[in-house]
Order: structure tokens, then C-alpha cells, then sequence
């Protein structure tokens, strides 16, 4: 006969067992994820590399932050693909006023290949310089991010190294969902592992800051090497280690900024576009739904049965027959919230990241696991997603027919 007691332990169990594996991780994590140092670094010339498309709102103050870097020699690339805005004429007022920046015309989009790996291919071999840094256009980098990370990049001996700014959140979509970007990094990726080794499963990368060695990207294919894809986060660092490259992770909490999305609509697709190449790929979304959901999402569902369960059997005079059982799950539940949430509220402080977005953690999970499914049910049923005025094969990344959507 089935005990129902202890049923109940072994479902409490679970969902602690669930709750503390990305809790444990990314606690192991802060030991690893840090800010670059302040160290020396020795003369050296960096290309920035720039793709920009109707960049007309953040262009300007891109380029002008870059500008202002210290400690290294630069020149400012901007690529303008096929912009409508004033993106092109932007750049140009500026490149009239300082020779470090150059613009270069956009080419036609050859077939199989995604618009921004195309753009940053096209400005990788526009540039003879030893280090590239692949920035977005809505970035904005502080005085001392390249300096600084240059000289990481050098400390540890790493070919590819990739850092996440500091998310300027605006509405409540990218309130509830962007600060998951850190939680689902760090509490998903042992990087003690990843910096030991160039396993291609270990692989990741913010697309918005890349800075890469010029003869180990060439070496390695670069953004031709995934022509085809919109995840080079994920991808580009994988192409690296595929050639026994090393590659890395920095904070760029102190040292850059970025301003994603600025509608709900925008980070809704922003996310769903390349959500198939990654936590919501066919092989990984289902086991990734069952460790987020078991144990992000219902923690504090389960916690509130089991206290509404107790308020009810009191009001009624109710008694529980197994009172080490009922100990046994008060304190699975307990530890499940405290662990569910414990890397929440560290990224609040540690990653400024927003007070109720970390109070409305189970919620944000739900939406994420949400995007991750709408996305490949789209890929399933063969749903083109536009994204930048372009509107993309759903599995492949490949342009199938330019929007008229400035």
C-alpha cells in the first residue's frame, strides 16, 4: 500500500533536488564570473567592429562612447546594412570629424547567410588590426571596457572573449525576462569546466560584445563559420572551441550598457529568434522545462499549497497522522523557495538587476519557458521570424524575403 506521507516527502525532495542545482552552480559560479582587472596594457590596436541596421537611435552615442576608450589604439568600423534611417549619414558626419572612424557600405545579402553574420564577416576582413571587437550598434561602452578587457583577454590566454553589459530595462516585459539572461548563464553553466576546457559543450557568449584574436578567428572560419545562424552568442564560441580555441566570460556589469528592447513585442521575438539554437532546441527544451519548472516555478506553488493545507486543517481541527513526514516536507519546500530565489537576489545587487522582477521569479520562468516553446512550435510548423526588417527561415536563419518594415 502506498504511503501517502511519504509520497509527499519524495515529491518535496524533488523539487529541492530541482531548485538547488542551478543555486548550487551559480553560487560556484561568482568565483569565476567577475569584472576584468585593472592591469597593464601594453600598446596594442583594436578594431571595432560595428554592424548597424536603422540604428539611427543608438548609432551616434555608440561610436562617441567608443571613442572615448583609453589605453588603446583604435579604428571605429561601422558596416550600414541596407539601413532606411539616417544611420549611414550619422556615421559619416562623424568619420568627417575623426579619422579613426570609417563607414563601409553594406553588400547585397548572399543566399544562406543571416544579415549581422554577414555584416560582421564583411567588416572582419575590412581591417588588418590583431584584435576585433563585434559590437552592437545599442551598446555603450565605458572609457576603460576595451583597455580592460584586452588586458583579460591576454591574463588568461584566451582567443575568443565575450562579456555581458548591464541591462537598461524600460517596460515590464523586459523587467521580467532580460534579468533571467544572467540567472539562465550562471546557474546553467559551470564555468570552472568551461575555463578548463575547450569542449564545445561548455560554449557561450553575449553577441553584443565579442572580442576576438584576428588569426584564430580567420583560423577558425569566423562569422562564415555560421553564416546561416541568429545565436552567435552561442555559436561563434563553439566554432572556436571546435579548433581547441579557448574562449571566455567577463562581467560587464561596470563597464558597458545596453538597452535590448524597447517594446514587449520586441522582446518577445527578440528572444523567440534564435530561442531553437539554444535552451529551446529540440534536444534540450524538454529536459530544460522539467529542471526550470519543477524547480523555479513550483517551489513556491507547492510551499503555498502546503501552508494553505495547515491553515485549513487547524481551522478545522484537523491533525496530520506522520509528524516527522510533515517536518520532513516544511523543510524540502523551505530550502526549495530559499534556492529557487537565493540567485535572484544576489543578481539584484551584483547585476542591478530590478527588485520585482527577482520577487516575480516563478512568473518569469513560466513566460521564459513559454518564448522557448512558442519558438519551436514556429520552427516545427515552418513560421518565418522577422527580425530587423528581415523575415528569416524558422530553423535555418536564412533570409527568405526582406520585409517592407523599416
Amino acid at each position: 500500500m502506498i504511503d501517502a506521507a511519504m509520497v509527499l516527502v519524495a515529491i518535496a525532495g524533488t523539487i529541492c533536488f530541482f531548485a538547488a542545482i542551478p543555486a548550487v552552480i551559480f553560487l560556484n559560479n561568482l568565483r569565476w564570473y567577475g569584472v576584468p582587472g585593472v592591469g597593464m596594457v601594453t600598446e596594442v590596436r583594436v578594431a571595432v567592429l560595428i554592424p548597424a541596421r536603422n540604428e539611427e537611435r543608438n548609432i551616434g552615442a555608440c561610436v562617441k562612447n567608443v571613442l572615448g576608450s583609453r589605453g588603446v589604439e583604435l579604428e571605429v568600423l561601422v558596416l550600414d546594412d541596407a539601413s532606411t534611417d539616417r544611420t549611414a549619414e550619422i556615421v559619416r558626419e562623424i568619420a568627417m570629424r575623426d579619422a579613426q572612424v570609417r563607414l563601409v557600405e553594406g553588400r547585397a545579402l548572399p543566399q544562406g547567410w543571416n544579415g549581422k553574420q554577414h555584416a560582421c564577416w564583411v567588416l572582419a576582413q575590412e581591417t588588418d588590426a590583431a584584435l576585433m571587437l563585434f559590437l552592437d550598434a545599442d551598446v555603450g561602452v565605458g572609457p576603460d571596457a576595451v583597455s580592460r578587457c584586452v588586458g583579460e583577454m591576454r591574463t588568461r590566454g584566451v582567443a575568443l572573449l565575450s562579456g555581458f553589459p548591464r541591462q537598461i530595462l524600460g517596460g515590464w516585459m523586459e523587467r521580467m525576462l532580460l534579468p533571467l539572461i544572467h540567472f539562465v548563464l550562471l546557474g546553467l553553466l559551470p564555468m570552472e569546466r568551461m575555463r578548463k576546457t575547450t569542449k564545445v559543450a561548455y560554449a557561450a557568449g553575449c553577441g553584443q560584445f565579442f572580442l576576438a584574436e584576428r588569426e584564430a578567428y580567420f583560423a577558425c572560419g569566423g562569422h562564415a563559420a555560421i553564416r546561416d545562424t541568429r545565436h552567435d552568442g552561442l555559436r561563434l564560441p563553439e566554432e572556436f572551441r571546435r579548433c581547441g580555441l579557448r574562449t571566455d566570460l567577463v562581467d560587464l556589469t561596470e563597464l558597458a550598457k545596453v538597452r535590448m528592447y524597447e517594446s514587449a513585442g520586441a522582446v518577445w521575438m527578440g528572444l523567440a529568434k534564435n530561442a531553437t539554437e539554444g535552451l529551446g532546441s529540440p534536444s534540450r527544451i524538454v529536459p530544460v522545462t522539467v529542471l526550470l519548472l519543477v524547480g523555479q516555478a513550483l517551489p513556491v506553488v507547492a510551499a503555498g499549497f502546503w501552508i494553505a493545507f495547515w491553515v485549513s486543517s487547524w481551522v478545522v481541527g484537523a491533525t496530520f497522522d506522520d509528524a516527522r513526514a510533515a517536518v520532513w516536507v516544511s523543510g524540502l519546500l523551505a530550502v526549495a523557495v530559499v534556492a529557487s530565489y537565493l540567485p535572484r537576489v544576489i543578481a539584484v545587487r551584483k547585476f542591478r538587476q530590478s527588485v520585482v522582477s527577482a520577487a516575480l521569479h516563478p512568473v518569469g520562468i513560466l513566460m521564459l519557458l513559454g518564448v522557448q516553446w512558442y519558438a519551436l512550435v514556429r520552427q516545427v510548423f515552418g513560421r518565418p521570424v522577422e527580425w530587423r526588417a528581415r523575415t528569416y527561415a524558422s530553423a535555418t536563419g536564412e533570409e527568405v524575403v526582406e520585409s517592407r518594415k523599416g
